[in-house]
């Protein structure tokens, strides 16, 4: 068997976190390709390596000058050096970090002081492992534009590896074609083992961080929220897209196309067997919904117009008035002489009149209303197709909990459903939810 291991940066942000990392490892010989993020904190007030780097290369062009850009950069030096003190390693980080500082005096850019992170605590890792150190830069691909190249980078980083028995590949960057680094965006060592784990045809690909798995619900809203045991694809994608964290969503893409799955554990509790992101199950979900998540900052465009649903191309003409104006929506309903589009509030409040006056021009609509502070919620799950009344529940909770609903919007494969409601009663609504299918089962 094969496994690519990927681990967050709470899981590598002290000497003590290694360890448990390396046990982790040499405890299963399947484990042939880690990729390991930047140190995060290692107590509440500490800072994330990659955060202190972006400060300290904001130094080379703002008011900190190179004086105060030495003293960060010695600052980072010192969390590397603690960490290889503390595994009593016989390494050195001195001419990396000249290299660094050089290249920060250059003004090689943001993605390169960002990317050090990770590229340091691979080399840190290899070194404790006795593994293969691979640059990321060397492996992973960017189209000139930017655009991720999937293809040039499945062909080269697979080719690299089959001369690897084990490797460290570090996370979150790779190289345009002019060897100029580039970062995906944060969060992004999640992709970076996706795309190793499709690359070595991995059977498992494990990501490993500070929790136990897929929790239902946020545990900011709800006290010790189950754990998710497993999740398809796709309603992971719907949850992760509606702000549920622990996995960066982009990196359901790189394992879905293999049908790789992926494990969720922690790394301080590694007998938990965590969560299971797989294509598709025949296991039944414990309870009807697999997971609850949301996001507040929303705000509607009602548009009305009699007659609307004869109108060829009324929908397309009100959705260009976003479009020309830059702003993507996110939920459409529409009934017969209505359709009311959300938006991201902080992205539609600049251009709002800019966008009505658009709407007026292009569809000559009735009337216009706007609404702001919303929230959305998705409630997702594969076993809400084959239960009855799953919507009907969600209103049932909801009003007993004295919440009102702005918005429902449930799509064709019946995996999720969308439920809008006013910000102030974002709390109230998901634990309404969360009580209704979660605890009353308990």
């Amino acid at each position: 068997m094969n496994k690519v291991v990927k681990f967050g940066g709470s899981s590598l942000a002290s000497a003590e976190q290694f360890k448990k990392v390396g046990k982790i490892i040499s405890d299963d010989k399947d484990r042939h390709f880690v990729v390991p993020s930047a140190p995060g904190k290692r107590f509440s007030k500490d800072k994330k390596v990659t955060d202190m780097l972006y400060s300290c290369y904001a130094n080379v062009t703002g008011k900190g000058g190179l004086e105060k850009m030495d003293a960060e950069l010695a600052d980072i030096k010192a969390r590397y050096t603690e960490i290889i003190e503390g595994l009593s390693l016989k390494l050195s980080l001195d001419d990396e970090f000249k290299t660094i500082r050089e290249n920060f005096v250059k003004k090689a850019g943001k993605d390169y002081a960002a990317s050090r992170g990770e590229y340091l605590n691979g080399i840190i890792m290899a070194d404790y492992l006795g593994y293969e150190f691979i640059d990321a830069a060397e492996v992973i691909k960017f189209k000139a534009d930017g655009e991720f190249d999937s293809e040039l980078t499945n062909k080269v980083l697979s080719e690299k590896l089959k001369t690897c028995v084990n490797a460290v590949i570090p996370g979150f960057y790779g190289s345009l074609p002019d060897g100029t680094i580039k970062t995906f965006s944060r969060g992004g060592s999640d992709i970076t083992g996706s795309i190793v784990a499709r690359a070595c045809h991995a059977d498992v690909y494990e990501n490993w961080t500070d929790v136990s798995g897929f929790l239902i619900a946020d545990p900011r809203v709800i006290e010790n929220p189950e754990v998710i045991e497993t999740i398809t694809y796709r309603e992971l994608r719907e949850l992760s897209y509606m702000g549920a964290g622990v996995l960066h969503e982009d990196a359901i893409f790189p394992v879905r196309r293999e049908g790789i799955p992926i494990n969720i554990r922690n790394t301080n509790s590694p007998s938990d067997g965590g969560t299971w992101i797989v294509e598709s199950t025949c296991q039944k979900s414990k309870y009807t919904i697999t997971g609850i998540a949301g996001r507040k900052g929303f705000c509607s465009i009602n548009i009305e117009k009699d007659m609307m649903n004869a109108e060829v191309g009324f929908g397309r003409k009100v959705l260009q008035a976003f479009e020309d104006s830059g702003i993507s929506f996110e939920h459409m309903p529409s009934g017969i002489d209505t359709m009311t589009v959300f938006v991201h509030q902080d992205e539609f409040m600049d251009k709002e009149q800019q966008v009505v006056s658009a709407i007026h021009r292009l569809a000559d609509p009735d009337t216009i209303e706007i609404e702001a502070d919303l929230a959305l919620i998705a409630v997702v799950g594969r076993g809400m197709k084959s239960t009855r009344g799953t919507a009907g529940r969600i209103f049932s909770a909801l009003a007993h909990a004295d919440v009102n609903v702005k918005m429902i919007d449930q799509g064709s494969s019946e995996l999720n459903i969308i439920i809008g409601v006013d910000n102030k009663d974002f709390e109230a609504a998901i634990k309404a939810i969360y009580d209704i299918f979660v605890v009353a089962r308990l």
